[in-house]
């Protein structure tokens, strides 16, 4: 996917040009314009079509578009995304201020035909010459943008939201421009002696001042993401064989040693050398409890550390760092295209063109009708500044920008706005267990071995049997080498090594074919367990070991739950979502983990491969499914489910199939992801709405429909205000998500699920 910075967009309907333009080159897979962000991603076949292809491609259409080679480096460079921005809110304040000013003076000198009677205003500032002079450059330097985009739209044969505010206005200052250069003239076409320089340059400086303000709302809609960059320290304290040396963060190398005192941020990704202190990473892990980090551990840059002195070795930088790899998720998710956006573009791919049309028709009724050829002309200002494709446009993405950005901020990555749709309309949801109910830290408790093997030989199967599972990266087989090495048992290599996921591991040690996996593997393999004790025990996972295809030992192994998988699956089932567990472990040990939980489905001795095919089970039954998971066996299970939730503390395979990531590992993440994702879609639909209902209400309105009953309706200035702050109250709206907190549900029986 590469990353395009736009120029000259204004409104849903040039998203939608631009869209086409791209769409109509060979090789493009994928491509969103993005209203919020100004931005285009495009996903394509670079032997069919080149960057400037797509460069050329859009300035075709009228609009500018520059290749971002780095669009991570473009995000983390704060200064420069300011003083655009500032630049660019500076050249628009100026324009308000100008247009305000000469407007003020124009509306002063036009309240003696407003009122009916004269207020004492100055006979020069009443005179047309006088507000035609005034109202010029209002028209043609303040509003000159409206002309260039709405001209270079037509070359284009398209039209735009600048189309409909440059006729609008133009028919207003034109209209007056003739009653005050030909008053004969127009008096025999029957037109009104007064003239309205002030409809137009009100309505052109409130748009302006809506777009003004547009754009600080918009701005506020990418707040989480300047957060995310900004707790990066801008330097590091770097040990150096003459002393500390205090540099800037990017200058900071892989191998480097920094030294972190109390109270100050870790600069950059690294493993603790010496020390020991209590981090807070709550900032982007969403954890709210300190960690203590000691020597051997890892740290990850931007978290704070609180107590003690800390002397890191950095292992990452760059785009490699967590929080660089967060901020680019973050931002891929804000710029893509949710399935609801749809209708959305449907309805702006005909919306300037159909407005046009409805404002001719509107001034040849009026004018048919009543013979009135001024009015006919004030409904047809009406209705061209009244619709506005902007809303549209903009209540999807500013939507998906906060709720993206929102979940960050809890720890919480949605890759997609594809995902966080889908996640709102979950029905049910599948976790794994171990790691994800369970702590995924589990802990040796029993060590069976064959009758009649001595010490020495007991010691050996131990060795032989961590040998094989340090090279796993099953949580069990961590398990099995943490208990080797508390035993003090020497720890071989193993060769030839192989794992069945989901099932066990084998290889080679010290001239032994070691095969260390579940029982029902090895019953597979010929290889039983006769001397299994009469009962093993439901709350532990057991493991065979056998030693050139014969059985030597049994391991019991358990883990934890975590504190709040109890919880968190009450609340889901509350939520009206189904909750099934699906493990590969025996049904007896997921029977009684499911019984702690309140959970009454399960699957278990599922291997991975039919993990993947269960979820399609569910889903042919018409289910939207949810997959939660933190292993390689997972990985399958998490790509077939519509939403795959991968646990942060996870593999990294997991991570990478799923579509939203818990980074704490904390299963409440799943209901606050759920949650938002509903709150985020709610807004969207309100924002449509919103946008929908406007146009549908403001444009009858403007073309006169209510005029017999209401005419103080029949004015374009209140149009031109509609039109200016129908986007703003779509970004405002979307705003509110930055309110959003978690909340718990009730019981059933209190009714108040919603």
């Amino acid at each position: 996917m590469i990353t395009f910075q736009l120029t000259g967009v204004r409104c849903g309907a040039c998203v939608q040009t631009i869209t086409k333009a791209i769409q109509a080159l060979p090789g493009v897979r994928e491509c969103n314009v993005n209203l919020a962000t100004t931005q285009a991603s495009v996903e394509l076949n670079p032997a069919l079509t080149t960057i400037a292809d797509l460069e050329q491609a859009v300035q075709a259409v009228g609009y500018g578009a520059t290749y971002i080679a780095d669009p991570l480096a473009l995000l983390m460079d704060l200064t420069a995304e300011n003083q655009a921005w500032r630049q660019t809110q500076r050249q628009l304040r100026q324009q308000v201020y100008w247009g305000s000013g000469l407007s003020i003076l124009i509306v002063l000198g036009a309240l003696p035909m407003m009122l009916g009677w004269d207020p004492g205003i100055p006979q020069f500032l009443q005179s047309a010459w006088v507000q035609a002079l005034l109202a010029t450059p209002i028209q043609f330097w303040v509003g000159g943008s409206f002309y260039r985009q709405a001209w270079i739209a037509a070359q284009h044969r398209t039209a735009t939201m600048d189309t409909l505010v440059s006729l609008g206005t133009s028919a207003a200052y034109g209209y007056s421009l003739v009653l005050t250069l030909f008053p004969a003239w127009a008096a025999q076409l029957g037109l009104d002696h007064h003239v309205y320089f002030e409809v137009a340059a009100i309505v052109i400086t409130l748009v302006l001042l809506g777009r003004y303000l547009e754009q600080q709302a918009k701005r506020q809609t990418s707040q989480a993401i300047r957060q995310l960059i900004g707790l990066q320290p801008q330097t590091a304290r770097v040990v150096r064989p003459e002393g500390d040396l205090e540099i800037a963060t990017t200058a900071v190398q892989v191998g480097d040693v920094v030294l972190i005192r109390p109270g100050e941020k870790i600069p950059l990704d690294g493993i603790v050398l010496g020390g020991q202190s209590n981090v807070d990473e709550a900032l982007v892990t969403g954890e709210s409890q300190p960690v203590l980090k000691q020597s051997g551990d890892e740290v990850i840059g931007a978290t704070l550390n609180q107590s003690g002195s800390l002397q890191v070795q950095v292992t990452k930088v760059g785009r490699e760092t967590f929080l660089a790899q967060m901020v680019q998720l973050v931002q891929q998710a804000q710029s893509s295209r949710a399935p609801i956006q749809r209708r959305a573009d449907q309805v702006m791919a005909w919306f300037v063109p159909v407005v046009i049309g409805i404002a001719l028709l509107t001034f040849l009724a009026w004018w048919l009708a009543t013979g009135n050829l001024t009015l006919a002309i004030f409904t047809l200002i009406q209705v061209l500044i009244i619709a506005c494709p902007c809303a549209l446009g903009l209540a999807t993405p500013t939507s998906i920008m906060v709720g993206t950005g929102k979940g960050a901020e809890y720890g919480i990555l949605i890759k997609g706005a594809d995902s966080l749709e889908l996640a709102a309309k979950i029905q049910t949801i599948v976790l794994d267990k171990t790691g994800t109910l369970t702590q995924g830290k589990p802990t040796v408790t029993h060590w069976l071995t064959r009758p009649g093997l001595t010490t020495p030989e007991i010691q050996a199967l131990i060795a032989q049997t961590a040998a094989v599972e340090r090279l796993s990266e099953h949580p069990l087989a961590q398990a099995i080498v943490n208990y080797a090495q508390s035993q003090a048992v020497p720890i071989p290599y193993a060769e030839m090594f192989q794992a069945w996921p989901g099932e066990g591991v084998q290889g080679n040690v010290n001239q032994n074919f070691v095969q260390v996996g579940s029982l029902t593997w090895l019953e597979s393999l010929q290889i039983p367990a006769s001397f299994l004790p009469p009962a093993l025990t439901q709350d532990h996972s057991w493991i065979g070991i056998a030693i050139n295809g014969e059985m030597q030992g049994l391991v019991g192994i358990t883990d934890s739950l975590k504190p709040s998988s109890s919880s968190v699956v009450q609340t889901l089932q509350r939520m009206g979502l189904k909750v099934v567990m699906l493990t590969g472990d025996r049904w007896d040990t997921a029977q009684a983990i499911a019984a702690d939980v309140g959970i009454k489905e399960v699957l278990a001795e599922v291997k991975p491969a039919a993990k993947a095919a269960m979820i399609e089970k569910l889903q042919a039954q018409g289910q939207i499914v949810a997959m939660v998971g933190d292993g390689i066996n997972d990985a399958p299970a998490l790509a077939q489910a519509n939403v795959g939730i991968a646990i942060g503390t996870g593999t990294d395979v997991a991570i990478a199939a799923s579509d939203i990531t818990l980074i704490s590992g904390d299963l409440q993440g799943i209901v606050t992801a759920i949650q938002l994702s509903r709150a985020t879609l709610r807004n969207i639909h309100q924002n449509l709405f919103f946008a929908l209902i406007y146009n549908s209400i403001g444009i009858p309105v403007a073309a006169g429909l209510f005029y017999p009953i209401w005419g103080w309706l029949l004015n374009p200035i209140l149009a031109g205000g509609a039109m200016a702050f129908s986007s703003v109250s779509v970004v405002t709206n979307a705003l509110r998500l930055q309110r959003f907190q978690p909340h718990p549900y009730p019981s059933r029986s209190k009714n108040a699920l919603t």
